[in-house]
């Protein structure tokens, strides 16, 4: 913004009629520009103020003592904390899904589509203080997680009870033609009455998956499935093999899937390829017990805990796996009521099998030294042309520009990391995030001895050829109890503009809104967290996924249903920013495809900007006054009147830009109000 003219009125060497001939020019010239020219000499007391003053984040005040730490336990009573966030609903789930495992979303236009390991629950969301229940589809499976497409929806499928003809009575033999491992894909033209149309079943089944919209295809989706489970016998999938590499090159093993949908007639849709993105990759470097595992499962053994080895570590087995093992086994000896002590020692003997039946075990002759042989969760960012894969011991970048043959690029490894779980990419796809699921989802790791860099998200910077480049770690910063499982889990870029801000699930830890713009110092700016389910014992609970949607931000609890926030205006989140946050909207979101966010061109927008620059001090004070006054006569006005005010405003910013700390904040300010010009 130009202030010389004030400077001017000291200027020596102007005397006498030639001084005043200069002050009546001058005062020509500035009561001429004044309804168009922005100016520092302004009406202060009249300037449009925000509400909040925007802060730095290095000025962050978060509450203290922090009250996530001691809240009351309880299912659907627990206390609850919540800072910058506000509740805007809370629904318990439908009948059949009480008690069962509530997984990820998916959303499509009004509806948010939630998995559950009985199936699938779609709600209207339209009324987030009243979401609908649109329909309860049971269909069991392990974990059920969803994705849309247009009017098709994804279902993953793993476990081995899971049927084709999603029956609840599930599969007790060992080979059936009747087991459903894989996608399963419905027709959801009619949201109320969605049609089961096909499946493919995969070797490993399907614990996640990721939908491709291939920009270069319009007739076919694809379907990358991650798959973490044992390999089926070859006498119930013809194919499948768990024999390493080196002795059948068709082995099940160290791959994905790669599934092509043809849009018009999804009956179709097969495998087209298995690449092995992780040839050449070497076991990762890992972490042992923390002190306070070791200690408890030493106190488990004295107890006589069931103790499994999983994923190569010992492992305490949850009690609700070992009564419904144990049920098991009182059922197929053809008796009742509760499991003798032989019952028990045979669960015993035989729970390495099980567990090796269900999570695999590494080939002894090259799973020692070999790197993952799966992903959990491969995120795609198609306008990048790039995918972060989470991959066990390893966060993988894949080059997906060929939608059927993704290339592994870069692979980074890092023992502090026990499982690589999900990635998240900031929006210029400069930046990765990768969280660390320490224990599975199923333990607690937040506990205040716990290390803050185990569980926790890593976040790299990606040069130019592709290279990631570590930079920090956070993770949320509550201590939890041993009655709540937390770690990192899954979450979203909230579209906060020219701002990486991300919210994520932790479980029992809660849902965290954290700023990782600058990748060194990521910064926690809200929370909401309840209480463990129960005070006595873990129990399974706590936020699954968390994503931004629409203006709302809309989270899959476990056990107690869904709940739907949205964020408060706060010094380090403004009004503004959130209100351009709310301009950018989907037809449809999955979890593992991530959208690019384009900000449509709005006065909230330059707001946003305006407001940043004064967290940042991108402009100086009196500059920010008098560009928020300009900006509200602007938006009063209408017409060429408004265009001659904002290109006035345009041109008098543009000017600061090289000697601003924020040049490129003050030229998107700029950008901005050109474009509104131009409207």
């Amino acid at each position: 913004m130009n202030l010389n003219y004030k400077n001017n009125t000291t200027t020596p060497g102007i005397t006498g009629i030639g001084k005043h001939w200069f002050w009546v020019l001058l005062t020509i010239i500035l009561f001429s520009n004044y309804a168009c020219t922005p100016s520092s000499v302004v009406d202060e007391s009249s300037s449009p103020k925000p509400s909040i003053t925007p802060k730095p984040l290095t000025e962050i005040s978060a509450p203290s003592p922090d009250p996530r730490v001691g809240l009351k336990a309880g299912l659907f009573d627990a206390e609850e904390a919540s800072w910058n966030l506000k509740m805007l609903s809370q629904t318990r789930p439908p009948k059949d899904f009480v008690g069962v495992t509530n997984s990820d979303l998916a959303f499509k236009g009004d509806y948010a589509i939630q998995g559950n390991y009985n199936g699938f629950i779609i709600w209207d969301i339209a009324t987030p203080t009243s979401p609908e229940l649109v329909v309860d589809f049971l269909c069991p499976a392990s974990q059920s997680d969803v994705s849309v497409y247009g009017d098709l929806l994804f279902v993953s499928g793993e476990g081995l009870s899971g049927r084709l003809d999603c029956g609840t009575e599930g599969i007790e033999k060992a080979v059936s033609d009747k087991r459903l491992r894989g996608i399963r894909i419905f027709d959801i033209s009619d949201i109320e009455n969605p049609e089961y149309v096909s499946n493919v079943q995969t070797c490993r089944g399907s614990h996640t998956h990721s939908v491709l919209d291939d920009p270069e295809d319009n007739e076919n989706v694809y379907v990358y499935v991650s798959g973490s489970a044992s390999v089926r016998p070859e006498e119930e999938l013809p194919g499948c093999t768990d024999a390493p590499p080196s002795e059948d090159p068709n082995s099940a093993l160290y791959r994905i899937e790669v599934i092509k949908v043809p849009l018009d007639n999804p009956k179709d849709a097969k495998i087209v390829n298995s690449p092995r993105i992780f040839e050449d990759l070497k076991k990762a470097p890992n972490h042992g017990l923390s002190p306070a595992d070791v200690a408890k499962l030493e106190q488990a053994e004295k107890e006589g805990a069931f103790i499994a080895e999983v994923f190569g570590q010992r492992r305490i087995v949850p009690d609700r796996f070992v009564k419904q093992m144990l049920k098991g086994i009182v059922k197929k000896r053809g008796g009742s009521g509760e499991p003798t002590a032989a019952d028990s020692a045979k669960l015993r003997k035989e729970l390495p099998n099980i567990i090796a039946q269900r999570f695999g075990t590494p080939n002894e002759q090259e799973g020692e030294s070999r790197g993952p042989n799966q992903c959990h969760d491969i995120t795609l960012y198609p306008e990048i042309g790039l995918a972060g894969g989470a991959c066990e011991g390893y966060g993988l970048l894949l080059d997906i520009t060929d939608p059927a043959s993704p290339m592994r690029v870069d692979a980074v490894a890092d023992s502090n990391f026990a499982y690589w779980h999900s990635a998240t990419f900031n929006n210029e796809g400069s930046k990765v995030l990768f969280t660390d699921e320490w224990g599975g989802g199923g333990q607690p790791k937040c506990r205040e001895k716990d290390p803050m860099e185990w569980g926790a998200n890593a976040i790299f910077t990606i040069g130019d050829n592709n290279k990631m480049d570590f930079q920090s770690y956070f993770k949320m910063p509550a201590p939890q109890t041993e009655q709540e499982n937390c770690v990192a889990h899954n979450g979203s870029l909230i579209p906060i503009p020219d701002r990486d801000v991300m919210v994520q699930s932790w479980y029992q830890g809660g849902i965290s809104v954290f700023d990782w713009t600058d990748p060194s110092n990521p910064v926690e700016i809200a929370f909401h967290d309840r209480g463990p389910v129960d005070s006595t014992r873990m129990q399974m609970g706590g936020s699954w996924s968390v994503y931004w949607y629409n203006g709302v931000i809309v989270n899959s609890e476990i056990a107690r249903g869904l709940d739907i926030f949205e964020l408060k205006p706060n010094p380090y989140l403004t009004e503004n920013e959130i209100a351009a946050a709310n301009t950018v909207t989907f037809e449809q979101l999955n979890p593992q495809g991530q959208p690019k966010y384009d900000w449509p061109t709005t006065f909230v927008l330059a707001k946003a900007y305006l407001d940043q620059l004064q967290r940042g001090n991108g402009l100086p004070p009196n500059e920010v006054t008098a560009t928020r006054k300009h900006l509200a006569k602007a938006e009063n006005a209408s017409g060429s009147k408004q265009q001659e005010i904002l290109r006035s405003l345009a041109d008098n910013i543009e000017g600061q830009a090289n000697s601003s700390i924020q040049s490129e904040k003050v030229r998107k300010l700029v950008n901005t109000l050109r474009g509104l010009a131009s409207k």
